[in-house]
């Protein structure tokens, strides 16, 4: 099965939007059609993001999905600290990426990224998709 990281953008464009690469990630994730795997201080930076007026974002949905993620999500604490990316923030998203050993971190902003680290392929929304389609099925 398919082991990924999700970047927040993914998440906030996912809630914003029903329809869409993100929305449909956002479901894939949460009827576990691949692994997702989350730091605790990364979902908490979802949380905090999503709960942003500016968003207009339903906060019932929106902590509808952080408690579903909650459930289906795999929790990991790094061992290794990574200084790579422009955005401390996005360096948290590498450090879950390689303790979970993860295939791929899905993000809108692949361009605040390496292309590859380690092993972890970073890919748009869009892409991923693709990715997952062409999958076998986990079921």
């Amino acid at each position: 099965m398919l082991r990924l990281v999700l970047d927040t953008n993914v998440v906030v464009s996912g809630l914003l939007r029903q329809k869409g690469a993100p929305a449909a990630i956002l479901d894939a994730a949460t009827s576990k059609q691949f692994r997702c795997y989350v730091l605790e201080s990364l979902l908490e930076e979802y949380r905090e993001v999503l709960t942003r007026d500016y968003l207009g974002l339903d906060q019932r949905r929106a902590a509808r999905f952080i408690g579903d993620l909650r459930q289906v999500a795999l929790f990991v604490v790094p061992r290794k600290k990574v200084t790579v990316a422009r955005d401390p923030d996005d360096d948290r998203v590498l450090e879950c990426a390689l303790e979970a050993g993860a295939d791929f971190i899905v993000t809108g902003n692949i361009r605040d990224f390496p292309s590859q680290f380690r092993g972890v392929r970073v890919v748009t929304p869009r892409d991923f998709l693709f990715v997952l389609g062409s999958s076998p099925s986990p079921f």
